[in-house]
């Protein structure tokens, strides 16, 4: 089966703390990805998100002009970042261990992200949803994402782990189970 990223119930959002006090916020505003998989067995899904970087927004102008700019992201030459999920292991209690590929910049790193099914459902007008969230901390500079500045106190002003949570949502319209449904019949008969 495949499914579609449901965008307007989907939140890619991430927080790095600043000066070792607190946690800036942000999310990226335009992404879209597929999986293919069935809701019964989450272990057997695979999928590709692709996050527009220009997108960020931690409701700072300023902040979010320079983490566009060729010292952070450099998204005039790196415009999208994309995460490839290559296996998805149960780790009980409707969690599971998804390993894939991350690309930031040009640069792809193998990460491990923390998935706890949210289940499924169909909604109001017939589509089947399936959703829950992702969580991992990767190291920015692993990507090359160094930019900083030292305190005078020591430490920095940006720390170097940032914080990745995915609320996801994925849509498998109604036209399309009535299709694989009809394709079955067919098939049976």
């Amino acid at each position: 089966m495949s499914w579609t990223l449901d965008t307007a119930h989907t939140t890619v959002s991430f927080s790095v703390r600043h000066m070792g006090l607190s946690k800036v916020r942000g999310q990226f505003t335009r992404f879209g990805g597929e999986v293919s998989g069935d809701p019964a067995d989450v272990a057997g899904a695979r999928g590709r998100i692709e996050i527009e970087m220009a997108s960020i927004d931690t409701g700072n102008p300023d902040r979010d002009a320079h983490l566009r700019s060729a010292e952070l992201f450099d998204v005039d030459r790196f415009p999208t970042m994309v995460f490839e999920a290559k296996s998805v292991t149960p780790a009980g209690d409707g969690r599971y261990v998804v390993v894939g590929e991350l690309t930031i910049k040009g640069v792809t790193r193998p990460v491990e992200l923390d998935y706890e099914h949210g289940g499924e459902g169909v909604d109001p007008f017939g589509n089947h949803k399936v959703g829950g969230t992702l969580t991992t901390t990767i190291k920015r500079s692993d990507w090359g994402l160094k930019w900083n500045l030292p305190l005078d106190g020591g430490g920095w002003l940006v720390s170097d782990n940032v914080a990745i949570e995915i609320d996801v949502q994925l849509v498998r319209s109604r036209a399309a189970v009535e299709e694989g449904a009809a394709a079955e019949s067919s098939v049976s008969a």
